[in-house]
């Protein structure tokens, strides 16, 4: 799958958008965090970090144009797609540019998609609230079961961010989507990784992400702190996964990160053995790594954002876990 030729183009520079308050929410049922799109400072060199330090398995994408991509997907179906530039002048569109230009060339996330089942619904609530919503678009080929989405025209929130949908048994990383051995071995990692649970966004005013988000139809946000990463904001429940719209919150890594301008600060997983996880990345790092108590349960956080441009936390998985429960109950104590 090539998201990136026709979602780049429409991803602008974020910027709140006015909405209509006569016009009614978007319907969100159905709604679910899909994926990031990661830039590397080099397609091998986020491919080896993802792999060897912190014990994904990369799947093999394509190289149009210069500028190559790669997946990690999971078992609830979610991924991340890798991004890297593989040749002194590749051929960027807008979006690229822009994405280039914002992460100055360096490491680091600004794009993220929700997937729905509702996406025409979502779509003209959305034109209703007067957000500059694009046409749709659909991929790879009209022939074949994929993909259709849309995007904005200007960012109603502080990274960049669509909405898509996908055909039944489309998958991007498999000659084969049929092959069902084929479709559970690629979402089985080494690190135990099977579910990403929550998308860190950061900005200067979470407040504002929060409000575009609940006139977007997510609304429930709990207050939060992030102590481990010098943030606090609010924990929005997107289906069964968690957006986290945070600002920084004194000096720490989110204040060093916001030096950068507002992005994806970071990405939770769940991982079915924490202590696997954790020895593998302790080996990848070579250094001892602390575990604590965060939003999703037994957490530590992977010293990755030298080498990504983002912080990845890893959790244990807990069945039946819902999004922002644990901010809640830290909340009413």
């Amino acid at each position: 799958m090539r998201l990136i030729p026709l979602l780049s183009a429409w991803l602008l520079c974020a910027g709140a958008v006015q909405a209509a308050t006569t016009a009614p929410a978007p319907t969100t049922a159905g709604t679910r965090l899909d994926h990031i799109l990661l830039w590397g400072r080099g397609i091998d060199q986020v491919t080896s970090i993802m792999a060897v330090k912190l014990g994904f398995q990369v799947r093999p994408g394509h190289d149009p144009g210069g500028v190559a991509n790669r997946y990690i997907r999971f078992s609830d179906s979610s991924f991340i797609e890798l991004l890297g530039i593989t040749r002194p002048d590749p051929a960027f569109d807008p979006g690229m540019k822009q994405d280039q230009e914002a992460l100055k060339g360096g490491p680091g996330s600004r794009t993220f998609g929700f997937r729905t089942s509702s996406l025409d619904t979502i779509h003209a609530s959305l034109q209703a609230l007067h957000y500059a919503v694009t046409p749709f678009f659909s991929g790879p080929d009209s022939a074949k079961p994929g993909w259709r989405l849309f995007a904005f025209d200007r960012a109603p929130l502080s990274s960049n961010t669509f909405f898509i949908d996908y055909a039944a048994g489309y998958a991007p990383d498999q000659f084969d989507p049929a092959n069902a051995d084929d479709y559970r071995l690629t979402r089985e990692h080494p690190n135990g990784a099977r579910e990403l649970s929550s998308i860190w966004l950061v900005s200067g005013d979470a407040d504002a992400d929060r409000q575009q988000l609940e006139k977007m139809g997510f609304g429930h946000a709990v207050p939060v702190k992030l102590p481990q990463v010098g943030a606090k904001g609010y924990c929005i429940p997107v289906g069964p996964t968690a957006l986290l719209a945070l600002q920084p919150d004194g000096n720490g890594l989110a204040e060093r990160v916001m030096a950068g301008g507002p992005r994806i600060l970071g990405v939770s997983f769940g991982v079915v053995d924490l202590e696997r996880a954790r020895r593998w990345v302790e080996r990848g790092y070579e250094g001892k790594l602390a575990t604590y108590r965060g939003l999703s349960g037994e957490s530590f956080l992977a010293p990755t954002q030298d080498d990504l441009g983002l912080s990845i936390e890893f959790h244990a998985m807990q069945a039946g876990r819902l999004p922002c429960a644990m901010a809640t109950a830290s909340r009413d104590r």
